[in-house]
């Protein structure tokens, strides 16, 4: 690999749910916007439901032929994770992953190969997501540079890659975890066992979602580079601790060119229009209502929310999959909901959500924390009502309420009730509290558009991951670049 006019190829695979793949493929725009080559692998099932929700079905994902229409050098491919097609993952996760851990990395290892060979005036280099558990044996065996794309908190980060001091000292993997605040993290001043992850909070260790973490952790700490979703100035003491054990780059938000205009999703879903509805609404008055693809609420949790809607004096907008009926069968949602709210309420199964948090109308978001949630509302100043299940969102939760102050909390472990839903929305939407809310938003917002500035923290940090990927490219590959 030694002639100057290899061309920089990034291999990009990312995780194979929603909230891993929006921010893969703005990335991957952003890179090719560089100037890098970039090849974009799916799993063939994540491709079928891409483009089952396009409105017109093509061959690859809209937002790759929008983004070649600028002159952007990007490919498109889907490899099998191992399974069928029409294989039932959702009900047949543990299969599943199964395959995802032992089948598919043999696919990746054919693919990889077969690219060297037939692409020899590139220098190829890896782009994975972090919870993979393969990229350090494929980048060994090919002589990769290995970036691990971290699309979390930094927060999370540190505390998956510090397991090891939470299992010494008992807050983590014990039969009886220690329930006193964490405070020997680095980078971490203090955090209570609630807020940790659901991961880091169960005594079962043995669990799939446990296997994968482990072996990831053990993997990322081979990565030459980490690049993380979050802005520096957010997580500053987080990111500074990280840098004295790899070389890592806040680069967040890392969101599509044109933000605010951008109607090319990458959605597994097809989306309803709320243009219309919401432009009928006063400025401010609508409640966005939306939990991630994954998300299952329980049947109380559901019928709550539906009484504490009706309770509440706002407008809403429910993002509600159609068929929602309880275990009996029958619809759990009140008698008469439907029509209660025609006046004030719109139900869609699915929709732009960036459409909806730009509006004017939309004055706030109830939602389960997903990371890029948090960050488009954030970016569109929408305070929050946070109302998370598992994973992640339990921590993405203590940023928003205790950390940053744009939020409230629905509940920690307790069941909800109606009333209390209907007191937090309107808490949230006006009166003195929602105005609090509101000031440290604009200020945390003004924080992400600082870092996405031109001379910002995250467009900084970007330069230098690229300078640091060509640097170890010229070192590794003899290359000129």
């Amino acid at each position: 690999m030694g002639d100057s006019n290899q061309k920089l190829h990034a291999i990009m695979i990312s995780f194979p749910f929603q909230g891993h793949i929006t921010p893969f493929v703005h990335l991957a725009i952003k890179l090719a916007s560089k100037g890098f080559t970039i090849t974009f692998v799916h799993t063939e099932f994540i491709h079928h439901q891409i483009t089952k929700s396009q409105p017109h079905k093509t061959i690859e994902p809209q937002v790759f032929s929008e983004a070649r229409k600028s002159g952007l050098d990007i490919r498109y491919t889907t490899i099998t994770d191992g399974l069928p097609l029409e294989f039932d993952r959702s009900s047949n996760m543990k299969q599943y992953w199964d395959s995802i851990m032992q089948v598919f990395p043999t696919h990746i290892d054919e693919f990889v190969n077969n690219m060297v060979k037939s692409h020899p005036l590139s220098a190829f280099f890896l782009v994975t997501d972090t919870l993979y558990a393969w990229p350090a044996t494929i980048a060994k065996k090919y002589n990769f540079v290995i970036v691990s794309f971290w699309t979390q908190p930094a927060l999370i980060f540190t505390l998956y890659y510090h397991l090891d001091l939470l299992i010494k000292n008992g807050h983590f993997a014990s039969n009886d975890n220690r329930m006193d605040t964490i405070a020997y993290i680095p980078g971490v001043k203090a955090i209570e066992p609630k807020d940790l992850t659901s991961t880091l909070q169960e005594t079962d260790t043995t669990t799939l979602v446990h296997r994968v973490t482990f072996k990831a952790f053990e993997e990322v700490k081979k990565a030459d580079i980490v690049i993380c979703n979050t802005v520096e100035e957010l997580e500053s003491e987080t990111i500074s601790a990280l840098h004295q054990k790899s070389p890592i780059y806040a680069i967040g938000p890392i969101f599509p060119p044109r933000f605010t205009k951008s109607t090319v999703g990458t959605s597994l879903r097809a989306a309803s229009d709320c243009t219309e509805w919401l432009n009928t609404k006063p400025h401010g008055s609508v409640l966005y209502v939306a939990f991630g693809s994954l998300v299952r609420i329980s049947e109380h949790d559901m019928a709550e929310i539906a009484h504490g809607l009706l309770l509440s004096e706002a407008n809403f907008i429910w993002v509600l999959r159609p068929g929602t009926i309880g275990s009996d069968g029958t619809n759990i949602l009140p008698v008469g909901f439907e029509d209660s709210i025609k006046d004030r309420g719109m139900i869609v199964p699915w929709c732009n959500q960036i459409e909806v948090l730009s509006h004017s109308a939309v004055g706030g978001f109830l939602t389960h924390c997903g990371w890029n949630s948090l960050f488009e509302s954030i970016w569109f100043g929408v305070p929050l009502i946070c109302f998370p299940f598992a994973y992640d969102q339990i921590t993405n939760r203590k940023l928003v309420v205790n950390d940053w102050k744009i939020g409230i909390n629905l509940r920690d472990e307790k069941s909800i009730t109606r009333g209390e839903v209907g007191e937090k929305i309107n808490l949230l939407m006006r009166g003195t509290k929602s105005d609090e809310l509101r000031k440290e938003m604009n200020r945390v917002k003004k924080t992400l558009e600082n870092a996405l500035a031109t001379d910002g923290s995250s467009e900084k940090n970007f330069k230098q991951f690229i300078k640091n990927v060509k640097e170890l490219m010229r070192k590794r590959n003899g290359l000129s670049i």
